[in-house]
């Protein structure tokens, strides 16, 4: 019985080392705490009234693309974003409503499958306003909401002393994937806004062009 035994421990110990080096470390210095709402609103972009026009850059693999992004609420659901070289030439023109995406143009630079997955995906993040908590973690600076999608997990950082959204991880059940950065005065408009991808050469920095 207890030569039985030892191999199924060893088995065990195993699985459990190569369960928690898979596991991804987003929260793993957090504690668990009870989700205070099912549901969070993301603050940004929600302004039907206002055009969110950004300076930006786009470094992908080689390329270096820089000019204006610009993004605008078009109704409840639908968000148009465009982005021009700085003398006006269009680089790409999407519609986002949900899930949904929609090219209404794309620079045939950028017109490659792998890009436009990563485009659609980034921007689909950036502009989503709810995401359902699953689950919520606190450490001394940020409280943190977790949010299934598919077979994807967001993670959304809110400051506790500024009680902004001031990061974005979004992550398989492994590793992370993406992150996204918001630095703002307020919490209704982010001033910069960085989008990193962990595994591939792919960045985005936003900065608001104030009137």
């Amino acid at each position: 019985m207890q030569k039985s035994t030892i191999p199924f421990l060893i088995i065990s110990f195993f699985l459990l080392v190569l369960s928690n080096s898979c596991a991804v470390k987003t929260v793993k210095d957090f504690d668990k705490t009870a989700v205070s709402s099912e549901i969070f609103t993301a603050p940004y972009f929600l302004d039907k009234s206002i055009d969110y026009v950004y300076k930006s850059s786009i470094s992908v693999y080689a390329r270096d693309f820089g000019g204006i992004f610009i993004a605008k609420k078009i109704n409840d659901t639908t968000h148009r974003i465009v982005f021009t070289t700085e003398f006006g030439n269009k680089l790409f023109d999407f519609e986002i409503s949900g899930n949904e995406f929609k090219v209404n143009f794309i620079l045939e630079e950028l017109d490659r499958k792998i890009i436009l997955n990563m485009l659609k995906r980034d921007f689909t993040l950036l502009l989503k306003k709810e995401f359902v908590v699953e689950e919520q973690f606190e450490n001394e600076n940020f409280t943190v909401l977790k949010s299934l999608e598919n077979n994807r997990i967001n993670f959304l950082f809110v400051g506790k002393k500024s009680l902004k959204l001031e990061k974005l991880v979004h992550s398989t059940k492994s590793k992370e994937k993406i992150s996204i950065e918001y630095l703002s005065e307020n919490n209704t408009l982010a001033d910069k806004i960085i989008i990193d991808h962990k595994n591939i050469k792919l960045r985005i920095e936003l900065n608001y062009l104030k009137n």
